[in-house]
């Protein structure tokens, strides 16, 4: 089931400036999907838009199965967001700013302690926002985000400014609210590496158009190309005449020679053809498709 759709959605700012051409999501209850594109590519316009904060144009959004246009109340109050940068009052206390959310929720007065103790923030339950470094300006927004108890999570970059391990902190929070409380998560962010390791399903935008939606593994599987074989040798001259005889498409930088994907047969084959010929074979590597290097060739056309 899709707990989150959209079909067609179009967008522009002005007459020569389109920033969404079509773009169709489809989020599967349960998963957590990344949405991945460079800056400008059109990540924060779509999620504006799927939560009402941008007039619709072009196109259908559905969420929980209903269309929002006609349920928008009724579907807010089972969303949690983080679009950019915190909305939090500077002069309020931590628990402050929770408590006027609190009050338009309805939800009981518990769930505020549960959420800054979740995010990491019971210890400073009393300080003043203003005095928040951005990384704890982040976790905050992220226990607003969480207070009305959503079945649908939209976080926009939600680690910036967080150190090393701040980030670890979130991306284990984010896997315990899906896996526990099968909570839906959409997630934009620019560090693919983190994305890599969270997340079962992504999307791709590129200037306002889908590049690829699927799961994790059906993107690597489809860019299977991205995987090369590296030869490091003391003689990129006789290097480059084996890979002439052998018919094989080489390209050689910096003293190394990397070549398309291929067995490990053929392989020892060419090691074993280098070393014939008196040449030394430094080092064998083989390049996999890490989602970094898949994003790069992707968006790079």
């Amino acid at each position: 089931m899709h707990i989150l759709e959209t079909r067609g959605l179009v967008h522009s700012f002005s007459d020569d400036e389109v920033v969404l051409n079509g773009i169709s999501l489809c989020v599967e209850q349960g998963s957590i999907y990344g949405f991945l594109g460079p800056n400008g590519a059109g990540k924060t316009t779509t999620l504006r838009l799927i939560l009402g904060l941008l007039k619709k144009q072009e196109g259908s959004i559905r969420i929980f199965g209903e269309d929002f246009e006609k349920h928008r109340v009724a579907s807010l109050r089972r969303i949690g967001s983080l679009i950019e940068s915190p909305s939090i009052y500077s002069h309020l206390t931590a628990v402050e700013n929770l408590r006027l959310l609190q009050k338009i929720y309805q939800c009981p007065r518990a769930r505020i302690d549960e959420v800054l103790e979740l995010v990491g923030l019971a210890n400073t339950r009393n300080k003043k926002a203003g005095q928040f470094s951005l990384g704890m300006k982040q976790r905050l927004s992220i226990a607003i985000a969480l207070l009305n108890s959503p079945s649908l999570l939209i976080l926009d970059e939600p680690t910036n400014g967080l150190d090393p391990n701040g980030i670890i902190e979130i991306r284990e929070l984010l896997r315990r609210l899906n896996e526990d409380d099968k909570i839906t998560i959409v997630i934009s962010s620019h560090l693919l590496a983190e994305i890599d390791r969270l997340v079962s399903h992504i999307g791709i935008i590129h200037q306002g158009r889908m590049m690829f939606q699927g799961t994790l593994d059906e993107l690597k599987e489809k860019q299977q190309q991205s995987i090369s074989v590296v030869f490091e040798t003391s003689d990129s001259s006789r290097t480059r005449e084996l890979m002439t005889s052998m018919k094989l498409d080489a390209q050689f930088q910096n003293g190394r020679c990397t070549l398309p994907a291929m067995p490990k047969e053929k392989i020892a084959e060419i090691n074993r053809e280098l070393v014939s010929r008196g040449v030394d074979v430094f080092e064998v590597s083989v390049v996999k498709n890490d989602l970094e290097r898949i994003f790069m060739d992707m968006v790079n056309g």
